[in-house]
């Protein structure tokens, strides 16, 4: 079983990459592999990175032979997947907006549906927009027919809408915790819907 965590950050080591590693250590102390992917890396080399419709159905021409076409092969292979994005003006990162954008090949091939999916977001202060920033990695996930899980674990407690932190993420032990327990969440669904995704 593989979890992927998807970094929307521009940075590959900062407050975001931290909550990401935080579930993931979780997924794996459950059995999953997991991997780290970084959209800043998947981007690179991408003529444009940002989805311009260059065809009604997408014909995924600039996901061909680069970065962004590894990315989502691994994707592809993916039980769960947890994505993460600082707070920019509310919302997620122009990065992460930009490389699922670039997913239309993979909803035209529903390669994510049934996929089990998790938010997380890290804002500047206490109320800066993380729950909103959740909430539209949320409807990213569930425009591509993924089952969209919330930061809750039977042994611990109900959760809410996703893991939020307060910068830097790597002394905010609350938020770490809530990305450990939906870490936890997304691998144990993961497994337990396994025939429901295409392989």
């Amino acid at each position: 079983m593989l979890i992927v965590g998807l970094n929307g950050s521009p940075q590959k080591e900062g407050n975001t990459a931290n909550m990401i590693n935080a579930a993931l250590e979780a997924a794996s102390l459950m059995g999953s592999e997991t991997r780290v992917l970084h959209v800043v890396d998947a981007l690179k080399g991408v003529a444009n990175p940002f989805c311009n419709n260059c065809s009604p159905v997408c014909e995924g021409v600039c996901v061909r032979g680069n970065n962004l076409g590894d990315a989502f092969d691994l994707l592809r292979n993916a039980d769960g997947i947890i994505i993460g994005s600082p707070v920019y003006f509310g919302t997620v990162s122009a990065q992460l907006k930009g490389f699922w954008d670039k997913s239309r090949v993979l909803r035209k091939e529903k390669a994510l549906v049934n996929v089990v999916g998790g938010a997380i977001s890290v804002g500047a202060s206490r109320f800066g927009g993380q729950e909103t920033t959740v909430r539209a990695i949320q409807d990213m996930m569930l425009v591509q027919g993924m089952t969209v899980i919330g930061d809750g674990y039977i042994e611990d407690d109900a959760g809410h809408l996703g893991a939020c932190a307060q910068r830097p993420a790597s002394e905010d032990s609350f938020g770490l915790q809530r990305a450990a327990v939906m870490g936890r969440r997304v691998a144990q669904l993961a497994g337990a819907t396994m025939n429901l995704r295409r392989r």
